[in-house]
């Protein structure tokens, strides 16, 4: 298949989704995507089989909290029109994680060397989507603040079984000001495309999470004595399910390096 050319006569707005992805593309940017494009839709990656790719949408199905699709290609495709018109899979994430029977083999910046015709892409949403819808009310978002990735903990919440795929939900954690999180509440349940409201608050032992200060992904961040961690169901969540499911092979993206697309936030914000 041939590169798309659209779009490649003319720069693209320097802070559009298709300018993000053209700076992933050429290795101009290699670091998490949080706060890249404002305005654009982030996704999470999921690769699979044609083999068992029908018994993992319908796990996203099931459980649309921490896996809600919004975008899928054909068998084969690297390429996804309904999110970009000039995207290409295989090299417009900063970093990719690569998994044979649940095991992680390589973190390769491009997919080059491991694409096949059978593969099937998934694109879930991600909460950096309703980041922006929180900061324009002006609550803080820590990672951001701190300059790393957001951080991201395995939870005792079991997930919907299809096939062979299940395992625990992963949660993004924000911490927050009582009055804020409040709000966040309110902000983020407009979004269900993109993980929506928080599924827990407050108390991270009662979701199995037993030291906020080691993640299982991303970078730890300072909770202040008078905040509250707000958990967000997190699109790391199928890493969780592919270690436990053991397909022979897996594509994911590696944590906080996502697909920023051409689709605007504010297409996914419900009334």
């Amino acid at each position: 298949m041939a590169v798309p050319t659209a779009h490649r006569d003319q720069a693209p707005d320097p802070q559009s989704g298709l300018a993000a992805r053209q700076a992933i593309r050429s290795g101009r940017h290699r670091g998490p995507t949080s706060g890249l494009a404002p305005g654009y839709v982030q996704g999470n990656l999921v690769i699979l089989p044609k083999d068992v790719a029908a018994d993992f949408q319908r796990f996203c199905e099931l459980n649309p909290k921490p896996c809600p699709l919004i975008g899928t290609a054909v068998p084969g495709d690297w390429r996804i029109p309904a999110l970009g018109e000039d995207l290409d899979i295989r090299t417009d994430i900063p970093r990719y994680r690569v998994w044979k029977h649940g095991e992680l083999v390589a973190e390769p910046d491009n997919l080059n060397e491991v694409w096949r015709d059978d593969l099937v892409s998934f694109i879930i949403g991600c909460s950096f989507s309703f980041e922006e819808a929180l900061m324009a009310d002006g609550i803080e978002i820590r990672h951001i603040a701190c300059g790393c990735n957001v951080p991201m903990y395995r939870t005792s919440v079991a997930t919907a079984a299809s096939g062979a795929f299940h395992g625990p939900m992963v949660v993004s954690m924000r911490p927050m000001s009582p009055a804020d999180a409040i709000r966040a509440i309110e902000i983020t349940a407009r979004f269900p495309a993109v993980h929506g409201a928080p599924v827990h608050i407050g108390k991270p032992e009662q979701i199995g999470i037993r030291d906020l200060a080691k993640p299982d992904y991303g970078d730890a961040v300072p909770v202040g004595d008078d905040e509250i961690p707000v958990f967000w169901a997190c699109g790391v969540t199928p890493q969780s399910v592919i270690a436990a499911a053991k397909p022979a092979f897996c594509i994911t993206h590696y944590p906080g390096s996502m697909l920023v697309t051409d689709r605007k936030n504010s297409e996914f914000a419900v009334t």
